[in-house]
């Protein structure tokens, strides 16, 4: 009866817009697993800081905090550290017991990290560009586990510009001619380009608005702030001058924008024209601004934070331009679409820029320090030290990790715990109000996601090794030797990239990038250094291999031994590439026909492992994308978004002189056989040919790539073969003397 009174309790303190009573935390409990809101005891209470609180009650475990977000964080912590149950990516579903485990002793967490921050624009083209209400849902429910309350909220963004060009006389075609494809909505947004990957079809933005405004309404439900994005003064590059805008009882012209001024220099993103800039201090800013926030609201409603990046890795921007009054235009029109408005920004390369910085008053500005793991600029040593940090401005301590969504194992554990706890009484942190997660893709390394969320709770520096003992037992919900072990080599390898390395994500594999005689990252802009043994991943995945068979059927040990297994054979695969490459230089004909063929066999074997999970299959991405689409054409509209992103992501000039290609390259199950495969087998071959004494032959390697881009070959979405069986027996092969 107590518990019973406590839910009604929480659901009379939230009335949302629509007039229901809604209790986040019970539906969350339910959808966890049926029934599990009757095993817990929830309690509201006011606090000047954050705090949840872990007690007991007879058979029922309580959780107190002082908002939705903070109990639903409580909860995470009980199920991960008292009951052994770790709620991730791979399943956000458990069975919990029928008696829960009890608490013990009262267990208390406070933080004065109230903001929590979650996404990076390119997340939701990474990962989540074809996401439905299911996949929304589940990850609202991971966000508010983790603490998040301040998410960025860029679904449907497209739509709002939509309208607002209607609004302005645009035609639909020079609509569809603007508007990015829903792969590359993130750049689009972002100023970087315009039209690629489009037109969307009309049931694009009905889906998508729906979409959002469901999202916006279950982050309400919870509490969080979401954060829309804002005007920065892009509009089409080619503008049909002297179009109308409905400023109310005058009509006003954008007549007077002359292409010049559009434009700015801002014309080029790695081979792609960028949207034309109208710049803060042209008077038509402030009335398109105005405009771009009443369309907003219409749709979405006001926000207290909006999301603002002007001038977005420019390298080349207007004589003159007076950064000071053109941060000041972007914030009037921000402050008149709401007075209480706070700009989110992220702090990367030269934004925000110090003149802008100064012209603002202190509370306006919000500044992601997006890379504080590896590259901070809030202070402390760093390639991209600021002396004065960000002075007086608010700031997030942030998580950045992931660069392209690219599969493989990456951490810097030790680099994040010092930098984190390098705040505690630092002049330069005194603005810090809380940390961020913005990464460019989800869904992988999970280990960092959920070290980073805890910092906020933990108020006194620990070791990796420490909280990796704990990590274990929450995942896997057991205390096994070999298991520790295993985790202690990648916690002290791959998971512990040093200070002054500056690789920009995971540890590429060698089979994603296009094929040279110096093959060594995947990506043009990865700064890969090799930094740990990559024998080490095999002695790791070894281990984990040898106590598969006592974990079958636990689904985070299968998704870890799969992930861990898929890093053994891509590092292996890295030394055979070296081999090969060394025969070939000294005219070896027999040893490099060996060690090509072990390559392609290496290739084949991974290819097989990861079948075995959906996480790693292509099928699972180009199914999301197909699903999306009501007509056979959007479907293929959406799949050939899906194929482009991960593979060339751009046209032949974009691939090959913006060097765009493989940016977003995923080791999965399918890609490897049908696109990467190919690649490789026709270099050797080139090589072979000049062993027999033939000339070398250039590849034109977007040629081989682009028919799989347009193709609709149908790829299963779902595991094939008992991943347990699969990866002993391909480990086994790999590595017969281990």
């Amino acid at each position: 009866m107590y518990m019973k009174n406590t839910f009604l309790l929480l659901s009379w303190l939230i009335l949302l817009p629509s007039g229901i009573l809604a209790n986040p935390i019970k539906e969350m409990l339910e959808r966890i697993d049926k029934g599990a809101s009757d095993k817990f005891v929830v309690e509201l209470h006011k606090s000047p800081n954050d705090f949840f609180e872990l007690d007991q009650k007879g058979d029922k475990v309580v959780i107190r905090g002082n908002t939705y977000i903070n109990i639903a964080t409580g909860i995470n912590w009980y199920l991960k550290y008292h009951a052994g149950i770790h709620l991730s990516w791979n399943s956000m579903h458990a069975s919990l017991p029928n008696v829960l485990p009890p608490v013990f002793r009262k267990e208390r967490h406070e933080t004065n990290l109230a903001l929590r921050y979650d996404f990076n624009y390119c997340t939701y083209s990474y990962s989540m560009a074809f996401w439905d209400w299911k996949r929304w849902e589940e990850e609202l429910d991971w966000m508010a586990l983790h603490g998040i309350n301040l998410p960025l909220a860029a679904v449907g963004h497209e739509c709002v510009w939509r309208n607002l060009l209607l609004r302005l006389g645009f035609s639909k075609q020079q609509i569809n001619d603007f508007i990015a494809g829903p792969a590359f909505l993130a750049w689009w947004e972002m100023n970087n380009l315009e039209g690629w990957g489009g037109p969307n079809p009309d049931s694009w933005y009905k889906q998508q608005e729906d979409l959002q405004k469901k999202i916006l309404k279950r982050m309400k439900e919870w509490g969080m702030h979401p954060v829309l994005p804002g005007y920065s003064g892009m509009i089409p590059s080619k503008l049909d001058l002297g179009k109308r805008i409905d400023g109310g009882k005058e009509e006003k012209t954008l007549s007077n924008i002359s292409s010049e001024s559009a434009q700015s220099t801002l014309n080029k993103w790695n081979g792609f024209d960028r949207p034309g800039i109208l710049l803060p201090d042209d008077p038509k800013f402030t009335q398109i601004a105005s405009l771009f926030y009443e369309e907003t609201e219409k749709l979405y409603g006001t926000s207290d934070y909006y999301s603002i990046d002007p001038f977005h890795e420019a390298k080349s921007l207007p004589a003159g331009l007076d950064f000071g009054k053109a941060g000041k235009a972007i914030m009037d029109a921000m402050k008149k679409a709401n007075p209480k408005a706070v700009w989110v920004v992220q702090g990367w390369t030269e934004n925000p820029r110090p003149e802008m910085m100064k012209a603002l008053n202190p509370g306006d500005l919000l500044i992601l320090d997006l890379f504080s793991e590896c590259r901070p600029m809030w202070g402390i040593p760093s390639i991209w030290k600021r002396d004065k940090g960000y002075e007086e401005h608010n700031w997030l301590f942030c998580l950045l990790e992931n660069f392209g969504g690219n599969v493989g194992l990456h951490g810097r554990m030790d680099q994040l715990l010092h930098n984190f706890y390098l705040t505690k009484d630092n002049p330069l942190a005194a603005q810090l109000k809380g940390i961020g997660l913005t990464m460019e893709g989800i869904e992988n390394n999970p280990v960092m996601f959920e070290l980073m969320c805890e910092l906020p709770w933990r108020a006194e520096k620990f070791t990796k090794e420490e909280w990796i003992k704990q990590y274990i037992r929450a995942r896997y919900g057991t205390d096994d030797e070999s298991i520790w072990q295993a985790w202690q080599i990648l916690a002290n390898g791959i998971y512990n990239c040093p200070a002054g390395n500056n690789q920009q994500g995971p540890h590429e594999s060698i089979f994603c990038g296009r094929p040279s005689l110096n093959n060594f990252q995947a990506s043009s802009w990865s700064k890969m250094c090799n930094y740990y043994d990559p024998t080490t991943t095999a002695e790791a995945a070894r281990l984990m291999v040898s106590v598969a068979h006592k974990y079958r059927g636990n689904n985070n040990f299968e998704y870890d031994l799969v992930d861990i297994t898929r890093q053994a054979i891509a590092d292996r695969a890295r030394i055979v590439y070296n081999y090969a490459v060394a025969d070939f230089k000294s005219f070896d004909k027999k040893s490099y026909a060996t060690h090509t063929r072990q390559f392609l066999e290496l290739l084949i074997m991974q290819d097989k492992l990861l079948g075995t999970r959906k996480e790693f299959k292509v099928g699972n991405w180009i199914q999301q994308a197909r699903n999306l689409g009501s007509t056979s054409e959007e479907k293929d509209l959406y799949e050939w978004n899906a194929r482009v992103q991960i593979t060339t992501w751009g046209n032949r000039v974009c691939a090959n002189d913006g060097g765009l290609r493989d940016y977003a390259h995923k080791e999965w199950n399918g890609l490897l056989k049908d696109f990467y495969y190919k690649r490789w087998a026709a270099y050797w071959q080139t090589l072979q040919d000049v062993l027999d004494g033939k000339p070398m032959v250039e590849l034109d390697y977007y040629a081989m790539e682009e028919p799989w881009t347009l193709a609709h070959n149908p790829y299963a979405s779902q595991p094939e073969g008992d991943c347990v069986s699969v990866a002993k027996e391909v480990f086994n092969e790999v590595f017969p003397n281990k």
